[in-house]
């Protein structure tokens, strides 16, 4: 396993610029002051470089959710029961949950992956099943995860991405679903971040001050207990990260080396971009940031990795929902550099002879 990610991130390569001018040129001589669609042209810009396609098509969009159990829900660090990531699981594929409905909105699939669920799940129509473990072991107490778990899942990722890729997906969304996550997710930022506990800390599923000063001491307790290295990706996603969050860093991978977009979600998903940037950096230039979580951390993910939120909502439910939005919006701009007018085609004046006016 160890031998195919190493592959993974060496076929990986730098997106070629190349063409830059030419798509800035096209987007400044449609049929309207330049630069006047603001970040709809940026968005589209990025897109077509990273597709490498001067003239692509829309965008095929499919949303990967990916879910797993959490060890440290032991600690009491959520308000909810673990019980409520399987419980979700059904809500996904019943098409009743926040993602169905937004991705139903933006015209993008859903897939639904069992990759740490602790649960053993029927037969289910919808239903991806790559379980790694039942969950994550308690992190205060032991590491969450072997360096083989780890980096199974990463690779369980890459392959459904892949997959979705070979079958016609042009954008990739990351979606999660896990119990605990956030109490994973901000040790992970803590530590790539180089950041104190408290500053990458919220309320997740909107636990009190009380509750969040035990969360926090908390992580403080697994990071003081295994000292994750963040020049060992792998070695501190398995002592403090999560399955799904794993999963997530392999669709980046994965994506990446096909050449094809990621939209992350929230601070959940971001959390798997740290972990995939730190594996190979190069995979920033491929990445969309959809929007900025409340989560106090999120902020400071996005600010690591050098990304601009597309919008800031307040939201803080994951699942891809903020994802499935913001690609609603990069195929917005992409439409307007494929559908709309130039000056020369509609014969309107460009403007320049009274630009002095």
């Amino acid at each position: 396993m160890k031998q195919r990610l190493e592959e993974l991130l060496r076929s990986i390569d730098p997106i070629d610029y190349s063409q830059e001018h030419k798509i800035q040129s096209h987007l400044d001589n449609l049929t309207k002051p330049k630069d006047s669609l603001g970040r709809l042209e940026e968005l589209a810009k990025k897109y077509i470089l990273i597709n490498g396609n001067m003239r692509p098509s829309l965008p095929k969009k499919t949303v990967l959710v990916f879910a797993g159990d959490h060890g440290v829900t032991e600690e009491g660090v959520s308000a909810f029961p673990k019980d409520v990531t399987f419980q979700m699981v059904h809500n996904f594929l019943s098409g009743g949950a926040g993602i169905n409905i937004l991705a139903r909105h933006v015209g993008a699939d859903v897939m639904v992956v069992d990759i740490g669920v602790d649960y053993d799940f029927p037969k289910l129509a919808g239903l991806i099943r790559c379980k790694v473990a039942h969950g994550t072991r308690n992190m205060v107490r032991e590491p969450a995860l072997t360096r083989e778990e780890a980096i199974s899942a990463i690779l369980k990722g890459a392959e459904l991405a892949e997959k979705a890729i070979s079958e016609g997906t042009t954008i990739l969304a990351t979606g999660e679903m896990g119990i605990g996550n956030t109490t994973s997710a901000s040790a992970l930022t803590a530590v790539f971040c180089n950041k104190a506990v408290r500053d990458v800390t919220g309320r997740g599923t909107g636990i009190s001050n009380e509750a969040l000063s035990h969360k926090t001491g908390i992580i403080k307790k697994a990071l003081e207990r295994h000292r994750p290295d963040p020049r060992d990706p792998i070695g501190t996603l398995a002592a403090v990260g999560g399955l799904e969050i794993a999963a997530i860093c392999g669709v980046i991978l994965g994506a990446a080396s096909k050449k094809t977009p990621v939209v992350t979600d929230g601070f959940i998903s971001t959390a798997g971009a740290l972990v995939a940037h730190s594996l190979q950096p190069l995979v920033r230039d491929y990445l969309f940031a959809s929007h900025q979580s409340v989560e106090c951390g999120h902020r400071i993910q996005l600010e690591h990795l050098g990304l601009k939120p597309v919008l800031d909502l307040d939201l803080r439910l994951g699942e891809g929902t903020g994802a499935a939005l913001a690609m609603g919006l990069i195929e917005a701009g992409l439409k307007i550099y494929l559908e709309m007018a130039t000056f020369e085609g509609a014969q309107v004046s460009s403007g320049e002879a009274v630009s002095n006016l």
